[in-house]
């Protein structure tokens, strides 16, 4: 499966927590921030192979981190998926043109984030489900 690290952007523990429960049982390994500044320096320190990033956040916004990273090669190429509750039709432009590869708002579908983070990784598509032959059974 896969080993990929994910960022979890996000002030809300609540939300940090549910996205980690839904990201470890797809077999990726989640670290955390609470805050622009903390967000960036994990960025740095750790270097994931995807941000999941919220918009409302405390010493700068998503907007802040997306143009911070942006400007600190090698992490100007992470793929960043906005998660917010803010309005997709108002402030989608401002995401996409800072950098983001998807926005996606809360409350999350687990179906469409999944998909969503798979596609921005280019992980495959999961593999179904094993079928299990019974003995004795034609």
């Amino acid at each position: 499966m896969s080993n990929k690290k994910i960022l979890i952007v996000d002030d809300d523990p609540d939300v940090r927590k549910g996205m980690h429960v839904r990201l470890a049982a797809n077999h990726y390994e989640t670290l955390f921030a609470a805050d622009a500044v903390t967000a960036i320096a994990q960025a740095r320190n750790h270097q994931p192979d995807l941000i999941i990033l919220d918009l409302s956040l405390p010493a700068g916004d998503g907007f802040f981190v997306m143009k911070s990273l942006k400007e600190l090669p090698p992490l100007d190429v992470i793929p960043i998926i906005v998660v917010s509750g803010r309005d997709v039709t108002a402030n989608q432009t401002l995401v996409f043109e800072a950098g983001a590869k998807a926005f996606l708002q809360k409350p999350l579908d687990t179906s469409e984030f999944l998909a969503v983070i798979r596609h921005a990784l280019g992980d495959p598509a999961p593999p179904h489900k094993p079928v299990v032959y019974e003995l004795g059974v034609a």
